[in-house]
């Protein structure tokens, strides 16, 4: 059985996988694949589906699976899995990460520092500390995130239409929580509901001088919306690991908005989180093909 591995892994996995069959990064040798590993950069497209004939299984290393046309390849009786469990102490620490680097001023401390400037009095922090974090997405990742924020003595509420109990947040209704929230994460998949969500509406009903985190799905955010308000002050500051693309064209309008901090799609990209990627695959395969 020939496993293609489409996109980067951790670096022991195509020995793991010997055990099921003929690992191989080639993605030329697509069409002999019986199952192809993906991350986010690999799109399981019609077409892509249509140019591997013997494909009978696609995993992907990571939660959301917005990269893979899930009714087609439905259609082609290919079953599609994700490692969801995986990823959340990874992107919870990246989102906290942020949480923590923006008010504390951390990147422009590091900056001001490096440029030979002593900006001890112009770099004024804030703390987490007695602050509410809104969480949009109350899932794996979220509830990870939560239980770091109580431990810094933030109050933690949620809005998450598809919840109705969790012992990590306060659940609310969404304009409850913009109205409340001084910091926003977001923990949403990609779907037709939230592409776009955080927009020009949704903005104008958060507390002003809000702060707000992403490390969930770059699409989720208006991009032009949410510069739009960094400029005004609305939003004091965006900081995010995902964007619409990757990585994001020089066009968009984040990459020259005031107080937007960046990192390059990283969050899943621990060392500990891909080998715990490379055990979900192998329990997968195990299951499905293992003697």
């Amino acid at each position: 059985m020939k496993i293609l591995i489409s996109d980067a892994f951790d670096p022991s996995l195509p020995d793991r996988l010997r055990k099921y069959g003929e690992p191989t990064d080639d993605k030329q040798q697509l069409a002999e694949a019986e199952v192809v590993l993906v991350r986010s950069k690999t799109k399981c497209t019609r077409e892509y589906i249509d140019s591997a004939p013997k494909l009978k299984m696609i995993i992907r290393g990571g939660v959301g699976l917005d990269n893979i046309d899930l009714e087609y390849a439905k259609q082609k009786n290919i079953q599609v899995f994700n490692t969801a469990a995986a990823s959340s102490i990874a992107v919870a620490e990246m989102a906290f990460a942020h949480l923590i680097a923006i008010p504390n001023r951390l990147i422009e401390g590091h900056c001001t520092m490096k440029e030979g400037r002593w900006a001890k009095k112009e770099l004024k922090r804030t703390e987490l500390y007695g602050k509410t974090l809104g969480l949009i997405g109350i899932g794996r990742i979220g509830r990870e995130v939560a239980q770091r924020a109580r431990a810094f003595g933030m109050q933690v509420i949620a809005y998450d239409k598809y919840v109705d109990h969790t012992e990590h947040a306060e659940l609310v209704m969404l304009d409850q929580l913009l109205e409340r929230a001084d910091f926003l994460s977001l923990h949403t998949p990609l779907t037709d509901e939230t592409r776009g969500m955080v927009n020009a509406d949704l903005i104008a009903k958060m507390k002003d001088g809000a702060i707000i985190i992403n490390t969930g799905r770059g699409k989720v955010v208006d991009e032009a919306d949410l510069a739009a308000a960094l400029e005004s002050g609305k939003v004091r500051a965006y900081g995010t690991d995902v964007w619409e693309s990757d990585p994001p064209p020089e066009s968009s309008p984040l990459l020259k908005a005031p107080n937007v901090f960046m990192t390059p799609h990283i969050g899943a990209s621990s060392k500990e989180n891909l080998l715990r990627i490379g055990d979900v695959i192998c329990e997968i395969l195990e299951e499905h093909y293992g003697s």
